[in-house]
């Protein structure tokens, strides 16, 4: 059974939805790279490689949603 295509206001809200999930995982890459930084200038390096893997995993998502998004566009 074929679905009837999303209308422009459904659309709107799934990006609008998107948006703001791509703004916390921004601000986390934020926080995770001035942590990141604050540690490694105190000598601890102990937290540089997980929180490069937590910003690799953010990165991740946000192009996952990326290429929903264009999906959504066909």
């Amino acid at each position: 059974m074929n679905k009837p295509p999303m209308t422009y206001s459904q659309k709107l809200t799934i990006v609008v939805g998107m948006l703001g999930f791509v703004l916390l995982l921004v601000i986390m890459q934020l926080w995770l790279l001035m942590a990141t930084m604050n540690a490694f200038l105190a000598h601890d390096d102990s937290i540089v490689w997980p929180a490069a893997w937590a910003s690799l995993a953010c990165f991740g998502l946000t192009l996952g949603l990326l290429i929903n998004l264009y999906r959504i566009e066909k």
